[in-house]
């Protein structure tokens, strides 16, 4: 038996916080169910954690509503939209629920909004930064089909999708990410505090300094003493690449030039495939017209080299060449993807099919990513013993060379 915090909405509307212990989650929520009170949402007590299980925002990050957030408040409030509470009644106990104060207010501001005669779709639309134009496209095909709790249901597992394939990036390059960062403190830590010392000893000692060691003091002597112009032409680098990329020109270039990196360009053009198949199945499922899919499916697309195939896709789609051969006259999908798309073009479930490439490519971007990860792991260490090595076999061949000095 263990014990689990619940929210749950009362008959009255109220939004009620207790605790229960039980086996598991399910008999929670029947119970809560037996007492005529709607579960929102039921955790264990390890779940709510300490300060290490919140998420920390910096100030400048408290305008700002994650992913996560969203995910959250779309399962909330889909929830409520099956369980039969109107939408207002399901915004105001949303307000309540919210635990981003931003979100929050938007919340209330939704609320609002609703309450003076406009849809949802149209109030989502007041604020694109908390909700993105699929979400928003999605919400207004759902009200005009009087199905808002399918679409809700619909846009709960597209987030899903998308922060779990999230989630999976980031927890995949923590590990390499921190090889280099101590690889690279090993090395700055040498070269400025370990290697000057032998400067001294050598002096000290009277004896001539090695041609290993006097590389090594060289450019001790240049990373201690110029450190500041490193700074300025590293910093000046990454200035003239960040403005680079804020050209369209400059920013279509370089996601070419990525997609034509071995390993790395594989799994950029899955992630991409994923992405574009997930969305544009989503809305097609969610009756959103093709060629307004295109065009929200062109802003979700980071890469701008493949972004940039869309126009030459929507304009096939409006010749009537269907939607296969414009993509493979783009060249943005592997054979097999296209192998699909051609499958649910002929049988007249694109959609689904589209869905179904997108988990496909998923998973196959995950095994990529662990083979990348492979990769980069020992790499990162091999290069970093041997720097360190040589630096090591250098500071015993001149220690040795101390003792050959006649007394």
């Amino acid at each position: 038996m263990a014990f689990f915090r619940y929210k749950a909405v009362t008959p009255e509307g109220k939004v009620v916080e207790g605790t229960l212990e039980a086996a598991d989650q399910e008999t929670v929520l029947a119970r809560l169910q037996e007492q005529g009170q709607l579960p929102i949402k039921v955790f264990s007590g390890e779940e709510t954690g300490g300060l290490l299980s919140r998420e920390i925002r910096l100030p400048w990050q408290r305008k700002k509503v994650p992913q996560k957030d969203l995910l959250i408040f779309t399962q909330e409030l889909s929830t409520l939209v099956k369980a039969g509470l109107t939408l207002d009644r399901s915004l105001s106990v949303l307000s309540d629920l919210t635990e981003n104060a931003y979100l929050a207010e938007v919340v209330g501001e939704l609320l609002r909004e609703i309450k003076g005669g406009k849809a949802l779709s149209e109030a989502l639309s007041t604020h694109p930064q908390v909700f993105p134009k699929v979400y928003v496209n999605m919400v207004r095909a759902g009200e005009v089909g009087g199905a808002l709790d399918q679409i809700l249901e619909r846009l709960e597992e597209y987030l899903e999708g998308a922060d779990e394939l999230r989630s999976y990036l980031i927890s995949s390059m923590i590990y390499p990410c921190i090889l280099v960062v101590v690889a690279m403190g090993s090395i700055i830590i040498m070269m400025t505090v370990v290697i000057p010392q032998f400067a001294d000893i050598f002096e000290n000692a009277g004896a001539p300094v090695p041609l290993p060691m006097k590389v090594l003091l060289v450019l001790s002597g240049f990373l201690t003493g110029f450190w500041w112009l490193i700074l300025l032409v590293i910093g000046g680098g990454a200035y003239w690449i960040y403005s680079r990329l804020k050209t369209e020109e400059g920013r279509l270039n370089w996601d070419r030039q990525l997609l034509k990196l071995p390993v790395v360009g594989s799994v950029l053009q899955k992630l991409e495939v994923s992405r574009f198949s997930r969305t544009l199945g989503t809305l097609l499922q969610s009756s959103v017209p093709l060629i307004q899919s295109i065009n929200l499916v062109k802003e979700i697309v980071e890469n701008q080299a493949i972004a940039s195939t869309m126009e030459s896709i929507k304009s096939g789609v409006k010749k009537g060449e269907g939607l296969t051969r414009p993509i493979r006259e783009a060249e943005i999908f592997p054979p097999f993807a296209l192998h699909l798309l051609a499958v649910g073009e002929e049988t007249g479930r694109l959609d689904d099919m589209l869905l179904q490439i997108a988990d496909s490519y998923d998973r196959d971007l995950k095994r990529s990513l662990q083979r990348l990860v492979a990769l980069l792991e020992p790499a990162i260490i091999l290069v970093m013993g041997l720097i360190i090595g040589v630096m090591v076999v250098s500071m015993l061949y001149s220690i040795f060379s101390i003792n050959d000095v006649p007394l």
